[in-house]
């Protein structure tokens, strides 16, 4: 799919969580937003992504299960190695 705006979906994606940290510049965030504004699947995905963050702003790591912290500390590991 070809956006005038000149950012594709998967660049969308990597640049998410600078958005959401207020990290890009004027103009990058311009595109951002201009893709956000022709794309429904990437709206969705930023309002997903405020969402995961919200809810799991509400945990720490005192107050998960051993177990249970070990086994997303491998999760995540395995899913930034693309495993």
């Amino acid at each position: 799919m070809h956006y005038p705006v000149g950012i594709t979906c998967q660049e969308l994606v990597e640049l998410v969580t600078d958005y959401l940290d207020g990290a890009l510049s004027t103009g990058q965030r311009a595109r951002f937003e201009a893709h956000l504004s022709s794309c429904p699947g990437c709206e969705d995905y930023l309002q997903q992504m405020r969402l995961t963050i919200s809810a799991t702003g509400r945990l720490s790591e005192d107050s998960l299960e051993p177990n249970t912290r070990d086994a997303l500390l491998a999760l995540f590991r395995d899913w930034k190695h693309g495993g």
